[in-house]
C-alpha cells in the first residue's frame, strides 16, 4: 500500500470480511488475532481482486517497508538530515548493507535507482499539474539545484523537463510499478 487512498480500501476490504485489526499503515495491517486459513484464503482473494498481495515472507516485507519509507519521503516532503543509507537504516533498526542486498536481489535495481525512478515519477506529476516552476519543483523534492534535478531527469526519461512538459504526452508510472 502507498497511499492514503489504498488504506481506505484494505480497511474497506477488512471490514466487509469482518477482520478485526489494530492498525492500517502504508504497506502493513496489524490484526487482532491470527486468521484462520479459510479467512485467510478469502483476504488474499478480495486483495488480489484490487491489485493487492498480502506478504509473508521476511525479505518481501523488508522490501516493502523499504519502498514504503522512500515514497514517504517524497511525497510527505520531508528534507534528510542524514544519508539515505542511514536514515533506512535507523528507521528500519538493521544494518544497511543487509537491506540494501535484499532489496537489490528482490527487486533486481539498487536502492538508490529506486529512489531516484520514484523522485522522478514525482516530477512528472508535478510538470502535469503545471503549477511550481522547476526551481520550486527541485526545492520540494530536495534536490540541490535545478540543474541536478533536471540533469538526473534527462538520464532517466532521456528527455529534460521542458521537452517533457512540450511534448504533452505526460504518461506517469503508478508508484506501485516503479
Amino acid at each position: 500500500m502507498v497511499c492514503p487512498r489504498c488504506i481506505m480500501v484494505v480497511e474497506s476490504t477488512l471490514v466487509k470480511l469482518s477482520i478485526p485489526f489494530v492498525t492500517i499503515d502504508l504497506g502493513e495491517v496489524t490484526l487482532e488475532q491470527p486468521l484462520s486459513s479459510e479467512l485467510r484464503s478469502q483476504l488474499e482473494t478480495e486483495l488480489q481482486k484490487i491489485g493487492f498481495q498480502l506478504i509473508d515472507e521476511k525479505k518481501d516485507r523488508l522490501v516493502e517497508q523499504v519502498k514504503v519509507l522512500l515514497v514517504k519521503l517524497i511525497y510527505d516532503n520531508v528534507e534528510l538530515k542524514v544519508n539515505l543509507s542511514d536514515y533506512l537504516s535507523d528507521k528500519l533498526s538493521m544494518d544497511y548493507t543487509y537491506i540494501s542486498n535484499q532489496f537489490s536481489e528482490m527487486e533486481k535495481t539498487t536502492i538508490e535507482k529506486y529512489f531516484i525512478a520514484q523522485k522522478i515519477e514525482r516530477v512528472k506529476e508535478l510538470l502535469r499539474y503545471d503549477e511550481m516552476s522547476l526551481s520550486e519543483i527541485a526545492f520540494q523534492l530536495n534536490y540541490s539545484s535545478v540543474a541536478h534535478l533536471s540533469g538526473q531527469f534527462k538520464r532517466v526519461t532521456g528527455l529534460t523537463p521542458s521537452q517533457f512538459k512540450q511534448k504533452g504526452d505526460l504518461q506517469r508510472r503508478p508508484i506501485d510499478q516503479v
